[in-house]
């Protein structure tokens, strides 16, 4: 990627230095609000943080991949980019597992890293890394900056390689004497960078052809991802769904595009998605993905996938198209853009007899894996009455962040989401300890909507301490930590596989409400079926943050369950 770029003409200049130089390009790309946690290499920066904190509020996390988890949670509320900062060293490397999250989730942030002195690079100073090289693979783009006058064109065009396109993160490592350093700045929006095509134009011999495929089929099945709401396509995909009358289904990044109860939605494809859906990719015709990239967690044993159909592929990135699974007719562009433009293209159909199967298949479901989740019979608590209760008090507004785990699937499964931007995951890096702080940046970034994080009691100790986030801040998080004193996914993978070997799996915790209560937050317990509702209501009632600990069956598993290296026509329901 050549780094020459078109921008809007700046006529004024004022001289500052580099660090005052970085708020003014925060403030001029809408950044005014940014997470992260201050140290020797980038407190430059930070003493113009205090200095101009009436314009832009800065949140001080516990530890830096709170500031990362926390920038990616605003990002996925609001569809802006997050802004994560650290200082050199270990504050630059503690960034890393949040840009991996956000590389693969495709989550637009930009991370500012402080450097050692640029006459110390390579010299092994003290908190010196090479963090360019090492996010490189993590990064849609990085940079280091060793001179002032570099930051305006480095942070434009940093903002806009994260947002534009497929987003993502970006990485920019500031040396410590170019934040002091003065210089005449001017500042002007990056619109171009020369050999960068962050959107593929569109074909219309493309829209064509997958249309006339689509009109042609008897059989026909959507699988949608995130890319249709990155893309905010969400209206013009509600109308090809009900025009086409296709089934849809979603990857657990997609869902809350359309509503949970659209009657065109048939549930959730992978691993522990719907029987019906998973079953029925096998036996479609006309298979059309729309912003989403055939994980292995979706396709199962790619040998096995989808061989009957032909595969129409909607998308961005032309990197993922035929990557895993062959397309056998590409639609690149933005998915706002190609179904708006496919829309004309489409006939009305409603494939009755199609959706029966569906269906069917949900009935089979239900029995077997959803009522007793959702309406257990059982003494002991389940994760999904649990959720069904949630989504009962909160009329399915809420926006659900969920770490990564049994409760993940359960809490994706089982939540109903009424409105796009509601489903905040780590999808793609399956990072333990996501949920907490992105559940506080996505309150900041959505203040009016209500926002609960689910949470297993091993996730989230891997970033409790940003309980101190909350306290701070006041952030008004609704925290329930479903504990089975497992690390439950993991050992249902024992039980099933390894003849219950439950190998450093079983966890000894702490009182976590005392915990809680010690940060100021009001919290509950519960043990008894009967507490459960009257917790619940009184949680979604406070105005303040608050925790709720439900203690669920120790050995419950997740199912439908499609086995490592399966096909997705293997799915268990038991």
């Amino acid at each position: 990627m050549e780094t020459k770029t078109l921008q809007k003409k700046e006529t004024t200049t004022t001289t500052m230095s580099g660090s005052e130089a970085l708020i003014h390009c925060l403030l001029a790309e809408g950044a005014d609000l940014i997470y992260g946690y201050p140290g020797g290499a980038i407190m430059p920066f930070y003493d113009q943080l205090h200095v101009h904190q009436d314009k832009i509020q800065h949140v001080l996390t516990r530890h830096e991949q709170g500031a990362t988890h926390a920038a990616q949670g605003f990002a996925r509320a609001t569809g802006k980019v997050g802004v994560a900062v650290a200082t050199s060293g270990p504050g630059a490397t503690n960034l890393i597992t949040g840009i991996a999250d956000a590389q693969i989730d495709s989550t637009p942030m930009v991370c500012i890293t402080g450097q050692v002195g640029s006459h110390l690079l390579g010299s092994d100073a003290f908190q010196e890394t090479d963090i360019i090289g090492i996010s490189t693979p993590v990064t849609k783009w990085n940079h280091q900056i060793t001179s002032a006058k570099e930051i305006p064109e480095v942070l434009a065009k940093a903002f806009y390689i994260a947002r534009s396109g497929r987003p993502g993160p970006v990485l920019i490592d500031i040396t410590k004497d170019a934040q002091f350093e003065e210089f005449e700045f001017a500042y002007a929006k990056c619109e171009h960078i020369r050999s960068y095509t962050p959107v593929p134009e569109v074909q219309e011999d493309q829209l064509k052809a997958a249309a006339e495929v689509i009109n042609a089929a008897k059989k026909p099945m959507i699988v949608w991802g995130q890319g249709v709401i990155l893309g905010e396509a969400e209206s013009a995909f509600k109308t090809f769904v009900e025009k086409s009358g296709i089934p849809a289904a979603w990857t657990i990044l997609g869902v809350s595009a359309i509503p949970t109860s659209h009657p065109l939605n048939v549930g959730m494809v992978g691993m522990h998605g719907n029987y019906g859906p998973n079953v029925l990719t096998n036996d479609c015709d006309v298979l059309i993905a729309i912003g989403m990239r055939f994980d292995d967690r979706v396709t199962g044993n790619l040998e096995t996938y989808a061989k009957q159909a032909k595969v129409i592929h909607f998308e961005i990135d032309p990197a993922e198209v035929s990557k895993n699974v062959k397309a056998d007719i590409p639609v690149l562009g933005n998915s706002k853009e190609t179904l708006e433009r496919i829309l004309p293209f489409i006939e009305k159909k409603q494939h009755t007899d199609w959706h029966q199967r569906f269906k069917d298949h949900y009935a089979i479901e239900f029995d077997k894996v959803i009522k007793n989740d959702i309406h257990p019979s059982k003494e002991g608590l389940t994760m999904g009455e649990v959720i069904e209760l949630i989504n009962k008090k909160t009329k399915g507004e809420a926006i659900i962040v969920t770490d990564v785990g049994q409760h993940q699937m359960v809490g994706i499964r089982y939540a109903n989401f009424n409105t796009s931007k509601s489903n905040i995951t780590s999808g793609g890096l399956g990072t333990m300890g996501f949920a907490l702080p992105a559940a506080i940046g996505a309150k900041m970034g959505a203040p009016d909507r209500e926002v609960v994080a689910i949470i297993g009691d091993g996730g989230y100790q891997m970033t409790i301490q940003e309980l101190g986030t909350i306290f701070q801040t006041k952030a008004a998080v609704k925290i329930v930590v479903l504990n089975n004193e497992f690390l439950g996914m993991v050992r249902q993978w024992q039980q099933l596989f390894f003849d219950k070997r439950y190998a450093s799996t079983e966890m000894k915790n702490p009182n976590f409400c005392k915990i809680a209560e010690a940060y100021d937050i009001e919290a509950q317990k519960v043990t008894d079926r009967n507490n459960l509702e009257d917790a619940v209501e009184r949680m979604i009632a406070s105005k303040n943050s608050f925790f709720l600990e439900v203690m669920v069956e120790k050995e419950d598993n997740v199912f439908p369950m499609i086995p490592t290296g399966a096909s997705v026509s293997d799915i268990r329901l038991e």
